[in-house]
């Protein structure tokens, strides 16, 4: 088991994990009870930015229309359009070692396709978490759940992994945003 964060809260990947190269992030979630007759199809992605937070180009926005970075560093294990059943929902493979230089963060988000025409948001999501798993051990590493503190966002910045002095760090950050995968491919510096 390992350390359960909270929002807010960093901790070092890589310090206490000497040699840890591929790491797997889980992200997953629920949806409460909702008559509003459509299904809920939340995406995950995965922005990897440079040091002022903006990706350099589109294809460092990795999600189920770009399931790999050109360098190998990151991939999307594809789109889950219903979310049921336990464990993760979706799932993205990291490569730490091939992370090009110029990346100095990875940002992975949850959307809620379509969310405005049927009426959804996080309000009607719960049980939602992000978890970082050594993928050569399957030892989880990291959790952090993200609670109730949402209403009407429909897309959220879960968390990021970053550099720091050499090591690579993980930050809890729950961010909401209203507008969906607009506002957050706007918030990185996509044209959309």
């Amino acid at each position: 088991m390992g350390i359960t964060l909270a929002k807010g809260q960093k901790v070092s990947l890589t310090k206490g994990n000497p040699g840890l190269k591929n790491i797997l992030i889980g992200l997953g979630w629920d949806t409460n009870k909702y008559d509003g007759g459509f299904d809920f199809d939340l995406d995950t992605a995965a922005f990897l930015t440079d040091e002022n937070g903006k990706v350099t180009n589109d294809l460092d926005f990795v999600f189920y229309n770009n399931l790999k970075h050109s360098s190998g560093s990151v991939e999307h294990l594809g789109d889950n359009r219903t979310g049921e059943g336990d464990g993760d929902d979706e799932q993205i493979l990291v490569d730490l070692s091939k992370i090009p230089s110029n990346i100095n963060k990875v940002a992975f988000t949850v959307t809620i396709h379509e969310a405005l025409e049927r009426r959804q948001n996080f309000g009607q999501v719960s049980n939602s978490y992000i978890r970082v798993l050594n993928k050569d051990t399957n030892e989880e590493l990291i959790k952090y759940e993200l609670g109730e503190d949402f209403s009407i966002e429909t897309a959220v910045v879960v968390a990021e992994i970053y550099r720091h002095n050499g090591e690579w760090k993980f930050n809890a950050l729950g961010s909401g945003f209203e507008g969906g995968l607009e506002a957050l491919c706007r918030n990185y510096g996509l044209s959309v």
